[in-house]
């Protein structure tokens, strides 16, 4: 049989090819165009739906954009009312004239804090100091005492200092011959305390604050109390508390009557000044917690409720104020907590006892702190 020729029946482009009538490449057929530039013109690029890649990061930006936005202006109004709260307290501190002129100590390493509590009834009504049972609000005709003295060492490296000096230090008073050490307030105010001070020590105070009665119960109160281990019953008429032995929270009232007391324990005034350090890290423990320093409202709550028995030095600033309390905070956690060694708790003179203090274990100790050393002292 002879071969077909190209073109012919059965093959494409013949009468029954591929290639034919009504077949994809013949004349009329349905099939592709003939050519680039045939009938039916160019090929066009094909139409694409997906959309370009480079429009959708842009969209994830501003999205990220925004969050940040709205997270920065949350975060500036929070922290607006704060600044607000704290300069609302700070601005009812009474600021005061603690620091004597003349000869002073040579500053030596770290910084020293004066921290007097006074008997002071400022800002009370009688009410309120019948409620606290103070006795009333002009208790000794307006003039006030120190029933604690403190001085908080913060040193340039290392842990902090808390020392307590017994307000019946028998000491020599500028200008007043040897007296208790809480009797300079009483003449002199906190020039002659500060002066006093440093005058027994040898160290520079940096500066001074103080807290009054009711300042005192306030923050107490404002933070909801200050829960307080007690290792025995406190049953004292004289600070006007009946405690039970155990761990308890302490309010306002009975908060200052413990401070306040030392006819309900065997050394006295020994025994409060002990008493006033722990409770007094305790307390600022509580005050510098994120619920109270963290939330405006509960911040000027706490501020404004100490604010009204606080003084401090005119130099200090509402930084330097929040820094020391952090401090104090730091002194159940790890700081030291002392007080002036004693030779005689029960030293007389002219029928009254005073605190003698042991002068050279008491100057081994401030020398000590002068020099940014550790505490060599034995308690």
């Amino acid at each position: 049989m002879p071969a077909q020729r190209p073109g012919g029946p059965g093959r494409p482009g013949g009468p029954g090819g591929s290639g034919g009538p009504g077949r994809p490449g013949g004349p009329g057929g349905p099939g592709r165009p003939p050519g680039p530039d045939g009938p039916r013109g160019p090929r066009g690029p094909r139409p694409d739906t997906t959309p370009p890649a480079a429009t959708r990061p842009p969209r994830r930006k501003r999205t990220w954009l925004r969050v940040l936005v709205v997270l920065a202006v949350i975060v500036a109004l929070w922290a607006g009312l704060l600044v607000w709260a704290g300069l609302s307290a700070w601005g009812k501190v009474r600021k005061v004239d603690a620091f004597p002129a003349g000869d002073r100590p040579g500053g030596g390493k770290g910084t020293n804090v004066l921290l007097v509590g006074s008997d002071s009834r400022a800002g009370m009504t009688s009410a309120e100091a019948k409620k606290l049972r103070t006795g009333g609000s002009n208790v000794g005709g307006g003039t006030s005492r120190t029933d604690s003295i403190m001085l908080l060492h913060v040193p340039d490296s290392g842990k902090p200092t808390l020392i307590s000096m017994q307000r019946d230090s028998w000491v020599q008073i500028p200008g007043h011959g040897r007296n208790k050490i809480n009797s300079a307030f009483s003449i002199g105010g906190p020039k002659l305390l500060v002066q006093t001070v440093e005058q027994a020590t040898g160290l520079r105070v940096d500066n001074y604050m103080e807290i009054g009665f009711g300042g005192f119960a306030g923050v107490v109160d404002a933070v909801g109390g200050v829960r307080m281990c007690l290792p025995e019953a406190v049953n004292d008429p004289y600070a006007h508390i009946n405690l039970p032995k155990g761990c308890q929270n302490l309010q306002g009232a009975d908060a200052l009557g413990y401070v306040r007391s030392r006819h309900a324990f065997a050394t006295g005034d020994l025994a409060r000044a002990q008493h006033q350090r722990e409770f007094l890290g305790a307390l600022m423990k509580k005050v510098a917690s994120p619920a109270n320093l963290l939330v405006p409202w509960r911040l000027k709550s706490v501020g404004e409720s100490g604010a009204q028995g606080i003084a401090v030095d005119q130099g200090m600033s509402p930084l330097r104020a929040l820094k020391i309390m952090w401090t104090l905070k730091g002194i159940t956690s790890g700081g030291q907590s002392v007080q002036v060694p004693v030779a005689d708790a029960n030293y007389y003179v002219g029928g009254e006892s005073g605190v003698l203090w042991d002068s050279s274990r008491a100057k081994k100790l401030f020398d000590d702190l002068n020099n940014d050393r550790s505490i060599s002292v034995s308690q």
